[in-house]
This record gives C-alpha cells, sequence and structure tokens, in this order.
C-alpha cells in the first residue's frame, strides 16, 4: 500500500535494545552502529531520507489528510520506569508532516516577530513533538466529541454514542494535539530548513524523565543532523516561578538556551545586542555595597540576608552576580543531596513496609532510646552507619521494627537535647547517623538553609534587586534607574537564534564526485505580485553537472520548497549570461559563489496570497521606540494614518485595555483628527 507515494511501515514491536539510545542520537562517531547514518544534503531532502530511514507512519486518517503523522520510538539510556517489571523506559518522537496549502494558518506567526516575515510561505512544515504523556499523537485512537470515549484513528463512527465525527471535528482535534502547551518537546521547522523551537518542558514542565538539558542536547544534535538552517526560540522560560531569560542572564551573561549557541536574535522595542550587552553587565556588576551602605536607617531584612550569605560563602561576594551565583550553587546542592537521601532511604524503607500495624509505641520508643544510647557513646564527630547502627541493636527487636525506626531516626531529639542528624555519605552511598547539638549542624558550623528556605530568599533576591517593578529602592537615584531600564530590555528580549549554517558543512566535506552551492533567485518581472526574492538554496550537483543541470535543479529545488514558486522555471545565470548550456559548472564556481539565477514565476493565479509569511494584508509598523516591524509586543494602530505603535510606548500599560479609538501624535498635531474621525469620538493618549 502506498500513501502519498511512500510504503506504508506498519507499527510493530520492537525489542528495546534495538532502539536508539534518545540521549546519544544522532550520534556523530564514525562507526556507530547507531548514529543513524549520514545526510549530507540541504534540509528538505535530508528530512525525507530521514523519515524514509527511521520512522514509521501508521495508518492515517482518510477524513483529514493535510497532516501525516511518523513515528520514531527511542530508549533513555538504560533507565527503567521503577515499576514491578521494571520496563525501559522509552520516548516517542513524533515529526508531523503538514501540507501548509491546506492548512488552516497559512502563515507563520514565528516567522513574523523573528524577522522573517520576508520569506515566501513554504509548501510544508514539520513539527518535531515528545508528548508529556509519553504517547503518540499517531496513536491508534482519537476521543470522541461527544461522549469522550476512544475511537480508532480511522473510524468517523463512535461505537458508544453513535455519533459521526466530522472532517471539521477531525482537524480541530489534530490541532490541538499540535497545540498542546504540555508537549515535552515541539521544534517546527519549514521546508527551507528555517525553524523554530516552540516548548521545552523538563522535569518542572512535567517530565517524568527527561531534563531540560537532555531535551535541548537532542533537539541540537537533530537539527544539525537534519541540516537545519537557522531556529529561533522565544524564550518565556521560567525556573523557580521567576523569568529566567533575566535570572540566567545575571548569572551566566546569557540565556539559558546560550548553552547551545542561541544567541540575540530580534529585541522587542527596537533593542540591539550592543543595548543587550550592555544592560547585561550593567545588572551583573551592581556593586552589594549600593544595598548596604543606608546611613542611620534600621537595618532592612535585605541587607540582614545579603550579610547572611557573604557570611556562608568562602569566596566574596562582591556584586549581583557573585550572590545570585553562590544562591543557586547551594540550590543545586541543596537538590542533588536530596536525592541522594531519598534514594538512600528507599533502599532502608524496603523491608520495613507494613510494620505499623504490628508493634506499639511503646515497642518504637524502646528501640529509638537503644539505638540513642549507641549513638552517644561514639566519640568526636564520627558517624556510625545504617548497618551499624542496626546490628548495634539487633538483639533489642525484630528486623522489620528496626528498619521502621531507622527510616525516621533522622531529626529525632534526646532527653539531654541532642539531635539525630542523618546523611547520606557522598563516597559510598549508605546512610549515616550522628548525635549532634540541636544549635550545631553536621559539621560544626552555621547550618546551610534548606532547599525550601533558599528558594524563599532566591525569589525575595529578585524581587528586590532584579525585577524593575519591584526593585527596592536605594541610592544614587541615577544608578537605581539604570538597573531599572536594564532590567526590562533583558525582559524584552525574549527572541534568540542559532544559525547551523550547514551550507560550511557541506562545503567542507564536498566530495569529489558532487558539487554543493548556494543559489539566489531573482524574477524577471519584479511587479510579479510583489514576490520577495526567497533566502538561497543549497544544490548539490554531480561534478560534471552542465549549466543547463543547475538550471533545471534551480528550478526543482525552489519549486519544492515555497508554494509561490510552483510553477518556477529558471532561465538564465546573471554571472554567466552567453555561456553555453553544455558547459561545465565547476570550472566557473572559481570566480562566482554563490549563483545567481533569474527566471520566471508561470501561471500564478491562485498563489499570490503565499507570497510572504506576514500574509497579503499591507502594514506599517514605525513605533516611537524605532520598531519598524513585528516584534511580537502589543500595538494598535491609529484611527487616521493607520501606522501601528506599541502602546506602552504610546502610554497605554501592559495590563489595561485598548482604547476604542486612538489618533497618534503625528496626526494629532498635523490637525488631522477632526478631517478624517469627523463624528467619531476620539480618545487620545497621552
Amino acid at each position: 500500500m502506498v500513501v502519498n507515494g511512500r510504503p506504508l511501515k506498519r507499527l510493530k514491536r520492537r525489542v528495546t535494545a534495538d532502539l536508539y539510545d534518545f540521549l546519544t542520537f544522532p550520534s556523530s562517531v564514525a562507526g556507530d552502529p547507531f548514529c543513524g547514518g549520514d545526510l549530507d544534503g540541504p534540509f528538505r531532502s535530508n528530512v525525507r531520507a530521514f523519515l524514509t530511514r527511521h520512522a514509521l507512519l501508521p495508518p492515517p486518517s482518510s477524513l483529514f489528510p493535510p497532516v501525516l503523522t511518523w513515528q520514531i520510538l527511542f530508549r533513555v539510556g538504560d533507565l527503567s520506569d521503577g515499576g514491578p517489571d521494571s520496563s525501559p523506559v522509552t520516548v516517542s518522537l513524533d515529526v508531523v508532516e503538514e501540507e501548509v496549502a491546506r492548512s488552516r494558518s497559512v502563515y507563520c506567526d514565528q516567522c513574523r516577530v523573528v524577522g522573517w516575515s520576508g520569506h515566501p510561505v513554504c509548501g510544508k512544515r514539520y513539527h518535531f513533538i515528545i508528548k508529556a504523556d509519553g504517547n503518540s499523537i499517531a496513536g491508534y485512537q482519537k476521543t470522541c466529541t461527544r461522549c469522550g470515549d476512544f475511537l480508532h484513528l480511522t473510524d468517523s463512527r463512535c461505537k458508544s454514542c453513535n455519533h459521526v465525527m466530522t472532517s471539521d471535528e477531525i482537524e480541530d482535534w489534530v490541532y490541538h494535539q499540535l497545540e498542546d502547551t504540555t508537549h515535552l518537546l515541539h521544534g517546527l521547522v519549514h521546508s527551507n530548513g528555517y525553524g523554530h523551537l516552540l516548548r521545552v518542558n523538563g522535569r518542572e514542565g512535567g517530565s517524568r524523565f527527561l531534563s531540560g538539558c537532555h531535551i535541548m542536547d537532542f533537539w541540537d544534535r537533530l537539527c544539525k543532523y537534519l541540516g537545519v538552517r537557522k531556529v529561533s526560540v522565544m524564550d518565556v522560560s521560567k525556573k523557580y516561578g521567576l523569568e529566567y531569560r533575566l535570572l540566567h542572564a545575571i548569572t551566566k551573561g546569557h540565556p539559558w538556551y546560550g548553552v547551545w549557541g542561541y544567541e540575540f536574535g530580534a529585541g522587542s522595542f527596537a533593542l540591539t545586542l550592543d543595548a543587550y550587552k550592555m544592560a547585561v553587565e550593567t545588572l551583573s556588576n551592581l556593586p552589594l555595597t549600593l544595598f548596604l551602605s543606608q546611613g542611620r536607617k534600621p537595618r532592612t531584612r535585605l541587607q540582614d540576608l545579603i550579610s547572611f550569605y557573604q557570611s556562608l560563602s568562602e569566596g566574596d561576594l562582591v556584586n549581583t552576580r557573585d550572590l545570585f551565583c553562590f544562591l543557586l550553587s547551594l540550590l543545586h546542592d541543596s537538590h542533588k543531596s536530596t536525592m541522594r537521601d531519598k534514594d538512600a532511604l528507599k533502599k532502608c524503607r524496603s523491608s520495613a513496609l507494613g510494620v505499623l500495624c504490628a508493634w506499639t509505641v511503646n515497642d518504637i520508643e524502646k528501640v529509638e532510646q537503644a539505638m540513642f544510647r549507641v549513638l552517644q557513646a561514639v566519640t568526636g564527630s564520627n558517624w556510625v552507619s545504617w548497618r551499624a547502627l542496626r546490628g548495634a541493636v539487633c538483639k533489642v527487636a525484630p528486623s522489620e521494627l528496626l528498619d521502621y525506626c531507622l527510616k525516621d531516626l533522622g531529626g529525632k531529639m534526646t532527653a539531654d537535647g541532642m539531635v539525630v542528624h542523618a546523611r547520606c555519605n557522598p563516597d559510598t552511598g549508605s546512610f549515616e547517623y550522628r548525635l549532634d547539638p540541636r544549635s550545631v549542624s553536621s559539621n560544626g558550623v552555621v547550618p546551610s538553609p534548606s532547599e525550601e528556605h533558599l528558594l524563599r530568599d532566591l525569589k525575595f533576591f529578585y524581587e528586590s534587586i532584579l525585577h524593575p517593578q519591584t526593585m527596592v529602592s536605594y541610592g544614587p537615584p541615577p544608578k537605581r534607574d539604570l538597573a531599572i531600564s536594564s532590567a526590562s530590555k533583558l525582559l524584552d528580549c525574549k527572541q534568540f537564534l542559532k544559525d547551523y549554517n550547514p551550507a560550511a558543512t557541506l562545503t567542507k566535506n564536498e566530495h569529489q564526485s558532487t558539487i554543493c552551492l548556494s543559489c539566489q533567485v531573482e524574477l524577471f518581472d519584479e511587479s510579479e505580485g510583489n514576490i520577495t526574492a526567497p533566502p538561497a538554496e543549497l544544490l548539490i550537483l554531480p561534478s560534471n553537472a552542465t549549466i543547463s543541470d543547475l538550471k533545471q535543479e534551480a528550478s526543482k529545488a525552489f519549486q519544492e520548497v515555497y508554494l509561490v514558486f510552483k510553477r518556477f522555471q529558471a532561465e538564465e545565470l546573471l554571472d554567466f549570461r552567453g555561456v553555453d548550456e553544455s558547459h561545465q559548472v565547476k570550472p566557473l564556481l572559481e570566480t562566482v559563489k554563490p549563483i545567481r539565477v533569474r527566471g520566471r514565476c508561470l501561471g500564478k493565479n491562485g498563489l499570490n496570497k503565499f507570497r510572504m509569511e506576514r500574509g497579503v494584508e499591507r502594514w506599517t509598523v514605525d513605533c516611537r521606540c524605532g520598531a519598524k516591524d513585528d516584534d511580537g509586543e502589543r500595538m494598535l494602530a491609529c484611527d487616521v494614518c493607520g501606522v501601528w505603535q506599541h502602546t506602552r510606548c504610546v502610554g497605554i500599560n501592559d495590563f489595561d485595555a485598548v482604547p476604542r479609538s486612538f489618533v497618534c501624535h503625528r496626526c494629532l498635531g498635523h490637525g488631522q483628527m477632526m478631517k478624517s474621525m469627523g463624528q467619531f469620538e476620539v480618545e487620545p493618549v497621552a
């Protein structure tokens, strides 16, 4: 059976050992049987080869053919789910192939706000999705819109309520799957190789086994493997409930996505790269003495907390970057220690289940007192292992009761005011105990704050020092104003970009038998629907290719990628006019790169709406902040001239409603309001 010209593979269970490892796929190690194989072309051809080679194609829904879903199953290292059967952890990657011409959403909002609004509309989009529940979008079941019961993907009639699902209901269900905000990963790549990372949800976002770093590592390897050209990401991520793009910029000098090479892309409110870097430096290097030097005023909680963490740190905490880096390191260590302790306690509790109903309170107290006496007999600051303590009191009670008491011994207080401290030995991994004075920690110094305490202090510092709307007052005022402005700029900068530059890699690895070149297109008639010249496309030709072969390949590439170029024909090479069609291309490349091709789009009827990702509507952005294009921030248009401006820039708070009518300052100043608005009541905004 053939669907869309491709063989239909039947889904089947595979031995987990045969699955690719999510944590390493695709491997770059030569000869690795699980590397995924080499792909040496542009994205438009690489993605087809990738799906044919690795993906399974489930039975399609005949009611909604514009969307085709491929599935690839991965194992996650050697992890198991911890269940009674200890099944290996698997992850399903769905690759949803969407035909844009038949999609409910032809234009790409992400392209518009990242600066790619002038690109022609691509013929296909590829969604790379990992669902939070571990299932596949291409599963065999969908839900009935009337009763909620499951029915087979290929069925249109529900067996429970006899409801027949329409094509519109199927379409709504499919797009709901694509727009689900709980996905662990959702990346979108257009057929021209330009893409957007729409969503990454690690453990804080509901992932059981994969961290955000695991998911980003996989996405980054996959983009390199497929020959993706550029990827944008809108960073609205939160960690500990805080805006992470602000917190990470202060501590690391770049956003979290910068770990994988994402850099400043397009700043809202006309923010530039230099302004972003200056804001990072300004806010990161604020001296803590600004907050500690308040004359004779009573000490504040902020001052006390800064002094407390300065006393805890072995190094000097001089500025805001030092303070937040130290606090985050304490949080990391505390979380790591908590996880180790939980793992150790699981081992201790394994044989103590069901004991509560078997022993009395007096029995438990008797065992605890025996354990206290053993710990009191230990000299100095020595620790007693779980096994040694259990062995010392083994004759006091049955082993089940001993295990039950040991698991809750940490934190118990003796009659003379000593406290039992428990820890997981970092070297041996075993659980250990000892007695310490109530006011002293296990190592005899001021106790480190708990994870809950650290989180509370982090949020307090963030609100008091970093966030522009809650920043405390301090002097001198110009210094604080600059800090507020810098923090606002960092929050306004959400768009980041990574350029994978596959052309450089392909050119570097070019074989003797092939030619890799970049091809730019120009149209004979510049007025042909006002079609914007698309980005250059990568062409792979045999080493003996002629000019005629180059024209054919260029026509084929642009026809395949862009809808408006569906009938494009390359007619001449701009830099080699008059050169015979049979002349070989390779000698010409020594003088000119990239190649420029001119041609025509024949019979564009019905294709003009695909001219640009920004759509067919004509609109102008000219804001007082300097913005000249849509940047994703809230805007409103003047009712007289139709020019769009940011609501914030004309004095409207982000949380306030947009006025019913609006006239910009230019139109008010030129006296055009009365002529154009006539009887309408105008609400000028200051």
